[in-house]
């Protein structure tokens, strides 16, 4: 089983970070070095990352004893089944519209007789052809995490049936977008954006499924943990280069001002 699947059903604090723009294996190290995470999403809806920066990233997961999962546009039924076979644990589908939109994604990621996926034993996920068609099928079903990000009011609004579904492991709320959906951008404590996290909750909790968030800020994140968020989002690569950019400025403040 996925571990990430495990700490949920444990009801534990899942720490991620996100990768994008910066993936390296060094990044990941780093944050491997760090210690406290337990993986991380990689950030292909906005950053594009092929095949190749899937696959080493996935590789350094398993060498930081991490997992990691995908988060994509749900608009190609080709990448998704691409990014597993690249090693990917999961994949997270961005902007789904409806519970029908994210069944299409849930059927593209999941073979029969839950799903449509098409079967390739020569990937990662099948160990490069040692596991047999049947046994694959029937770990990949079973163990490759999914998630749909609730960050459009069609999604909100469906929320209920999207944490009903059989093969969504958990709803993940995306801040910024839902907060512009809302028409209270950026504003991470409006009563529009708590509103909408206490209706991801109740689904959540009805079908006893967890849900996770971007962590904005340490307000938003705390008020979210004691909504029984147990995802958390709490670093990003090009955040951390900012960051220490930053600290490097302040550290030699005397320096750049000669």
């Amino acid at each position: 089983m996925s571990r990430f699947r495990e700490l949920l059903a444990a009801g534990k604090l899942v720490r991620v970070f996100a990768l994008g723009r910066l993936t390296s294996p060094v990044t990941i190290d780093m944050f491997g070095l760090a210690g406290g995470f337990h993986g991380f999403w990689l950030d292909q809806e906005h950053c594009g990352l092929s095949y190749q920066q899937v696959q080493l990233a996935a590789s350094c997961a398993r060498a930081n004893d991490f997992e990691c999962f995908v988060r994509m546009a749900p608009t190609d039924y080709a990448l998704v089944t691409q990014n597993l076979e690249a090693g990917a644990d999961g994949v997270m589908a961005a902007q789904i519209q409806s519970a029908q939109h994210a069944e299409q994604f849930v059927t593209w990621a999941k073979f029969a007789p839950r799903g449509l996926r098409g079967l390739n034993t020569s990937g990662r996920d099948a160990h490069y052809t040692h596991k047999s068609q049947e046994k694959f099928a029937q770990d990949a079903n079973r163990e490759q995490f999914l998630a749909i990000q609730i960050e459009t009011l069609g999604a909100l609004e469906d929320a209920d049936a999207i944490a009903a579904n059989d093969a969504v492991d958990l709803l993940f709320v995306g801040p910024s977008d839902l907060s512009q959906a809302l028409g209270v951008l950026g504003q991470f404590s409006h009563p529009k954006l708590l509103e909408a996290l206490d209706r991801v909750q109740a689904a959540c909790q009805k079908h006893g499924k967890h849900w996770g968030t971007v962590a904005p800020n340490p307000a938003y994140t705390r008020l979210c943990y004691d909504k029984g968020c147990r995802m958390l989002s709490v670093g990003a690569d090009v955040f951390a280069m900012r960051q220490g950019i930053e600290v490097a400025r302040t550290t030699y403040k005397d320096l750049f001002e000669m």
